[in-house]
């Protein structure tokens, strides 16, 4: 108690005298910090929980084991991510390539550029240097001015004329009544560390050489492939027939930017699956209109693959952060996908042994009315309330505040499935985490998701129940829902 009384006379001090030192240990000056409370998110506090199955697994599958597990403090939303949310993304996408192409009509000369207040020079995005081996490098590119309003609707020239037609069907390929929105433009690229490559010991920096170890290439062909050599990297870009090529290739290790990744993910909601997922069945309004009326915003957005989802979540962290940093904050954890344990956890929402998000054993209450939106007795959609997807937040929060935990859509999670993940993750934040490699079977690409739907049994919508799809694939009856991991958390 001595001692921190006196390293905070001692920093007053330091304050009071311009810094110079007093010859004592008293650590570097620091800001206050205050975990900001995030809109429409939920704080979840660390604990312990027995994860895993209460009750005996429906098909009596050996993989249902339990075990104590503790999660560390998050936040999550409180609701699913509805089509009004995730629209902010998809339009955001949307300005960002209009920008571009507006950009490109006069160069540097544009309006549509940020330009330096003081030289009025043209000010570039920050971007790694031109590499031939790495083609997805960030070209430079001119820095986009948000702050000028895009003339969708009244445009100067015919040169803008022609780059706003560009964002939409022409009339040919339209069916609606007003212009529509052409989602196959919609691709956003974004670049992520990939921590789990620079975690390896081989891939360690070495203090002594100034850099790192070079791959022993005698030992490839004699048990050891690449991927025990080289740096697993995701590269991405769009080739000369404009397609999208996500591509995994192998590098030898020689930089710090040799670990980031990149990935272009096309990021409009994939409609045609209310057709899809149900054969012989007339769905089509729900495609023309689900995503795109306004009727339908506060409905949870579906029809968005993992892969998808993924993306939003570095969307929403560049997002917030870049609004942080401009009003001279500071930065914030990433926001996430959960991982099936802290999925779970939530869902329970400290009833440790509950079979449902509510607690107790039972799905409906004592009048009889039902707890979440599902498919119950003999397949009657309609008896719970709703047919298909309710609005977010119909049916009443578990005891965390957290809304359709169980039923409405099913949910994604940042996990891999494995059908014995219980056996072999650690107790401390469980998570199994595998990034697919382009040559890797479709089996390697599922991932787990929670909660139950629409369409699902009473079986699903336990906290314990986990099941899975593939990364790749759009139904419209999974979700998603984003976390974010809590800077000095407090665990009194």
């Amino acid at each position: 108690m001595k001692k921190l009384l006196f390293s905070l006379l001692a920093a007053l001090l330091l304050v009071s005298c311009s810094n110079q030192s007093s010859g004592e240990l008293v650590g570097v000056e620091g800001e206050a910090w205050k975990e900001p409370n995030p809109y429409g998110m939920v704080y979840i506090k660390p604990g312990s929980f027995t994860m895993g199955a209460n009750d005996q697994d429906a098909n009596w599958a050996a993989s249902t084991q339990a075990k104590v597990v503790s999660i560390d403090a998050f936040w999550m939303d409180e609701t699913e991510i509805t089509n009004r949310e995730y629209k902010q993304f998809v339009f955001w996408v949307r300005d960002s390539i209009a920008l571009e192409k507006l950009v490109n009509i006069d160069g540097e000369d544009s309006e549509f550029a940020v330009h330096d207040r003081k030289t009025g020079e043209v000010r570039y995005k920050q971007g790694g240097r031109p590499n031939d081996a790495d083609r997805d490098d960030i070209e430079k590119k001119i820095k986009l001015n948000w702050d000028k309003p895009i003339p969708w609707t009244k445009q100067e020239t015919e040169e803008q004329a022609k780059v706003i037609d560009s964002m939409f069907y022409t009339d040919d390929e339209a069916l609606s009544y007003s212009r529509e929105l052409n989602g196959q433009l919609l691709n956003y690229q974004y670049r992520w560390i990939d921590y789990n490559q620079a975690a390896l010991k081989r891939n360690k920096f070495n203090h002594n050489k100034a850099g790192y170890n070079k791959p022993d290439l005698s030992k490839l062909g004699n048990g050891k492939d690449s991927a025990d050599l080289f740096v697993q990297k995701d590269t991405a870009w769009i080739n000369e027939e404009g397609e999208i090529v996500n591509k995994t290739k192998f590098v030898e290790l020689r930089t710090r930017r040799d670990f980031i990744s990149s990935r272009i993910i096309n990021v409009y909601p994939d409609t045609l699956c209310w057709v899809r997922d149900f054969t012989y069945a007339y769905n089509e309004p729900y495609m023309r209109m689900y995503f795109a009326h306004d009727g339908y915003g506060d409905y949870p957005v579906v029809g968005v693959s993992w892969e998808q989802a993924s993306a939003f979540c570095y969307w929403r962290t560049s997002f917030y952060n870049g609004a942080q940093i401009k009003a001279g904050r500071r930065i914030v954890q990433d926001y996430r996908l959960p991982t099936e344990s802290e999925w779970e956890y939530a869902a329970r929402s400290g009833r440790s042994l509950s079979m449902y998000p509510w607690g107790g054993t039972y799905i409906r209450t004592a009048r009889g009315c039902f707890l979440a939106n599902f498919k119950p007795m003999h397949g009657n959609y309609s008896v719970d309330g709703f047919m298909i997807a309710a609005k977010v937040g119909s049916f009443p929060p578990n005891d965390y505040g957290l809304y359709d935990m169980a039923g409405n859509v099913a949910e994604w999670t940042s996990s891999a499935f494995h059908e014995s993940n219980y056996s072999f993750v650690n107790d401390l934040n469980p998570s199994y985490n595998y990034n697919a490699q382009a040559k890797d079977p479709q089996i390697m690409r599922r991932k787990v998701i929670r909660g139950g739907s629409w369409k699902d049994i009473g079986y699903y919508l336990q906290c314990a129940t986990r099941t899975y799809e593939y990364q790749s694939e759009t139904r419209c009856y999974i979700g998603f829902r984003c976390v974010r991991s809590v800077i000095g958390a407090n665990y009194q």
